[in-house]
């Protein structure tokens, strides 16, 4: 038996949303959680999914990291009910490093040495280990 107050799907992905967006623009959960007001472990707990993010602390987090509020929804129409969707951007840049990854990756100046990072990134991909 669950408990129905407890985080669902959504919530786990509204949080790795906010975890994206927060490491896209390069900002610490010690930063969001002072723009807050709240500690930094309760950002964590957000991040995560642990605790749910209410509707006025969601719009808050929205203006800190300076992004649209219904962004933090896109592709959300079927979670709940575990239908399939397209992977949003945030969706990716919630996984370690690849926030890292593209602003490196935008640094090289050569279309050349990109063209060729670019094929070592497919080449290891499709590596079936």
């Amino acid at each position: 038996m669950s408990d129905e107050r407890g985080p669902t799907s959504v919530d786990r992905k509204l949080g790795e949303r906010v975890r994206a967006r927060r490491l896209e623009i390069g900002m610490s959960q010690e930063k969001l959680a002072d723009l807050l007001g709240v500690t930094f472990q309760q950002v964590q707990k957000y991040e995560k999914g642990v605790n749910r993010i209410a509707a006025s602390r969601l719009y808050d987090i929205a203006y800190a990291l300076e992004m649209p509020v219904e962004r933090f929804f896109e592709g959300l129409g079927g979670a709940r009910r575990g239908a399939k969707s397209e992977p949003s951007k945030e969706d990716f840049f919630a996984i370690p490093g690849v926030a890292e990854l593209v602003r490196l990756f935008a640094s090289i100046g050569s279309i050349k040495v990109r063209r060729r990072v670019l094929e070592l990134v497919r080449a290891t991909a499709e590596e079936k280990s």
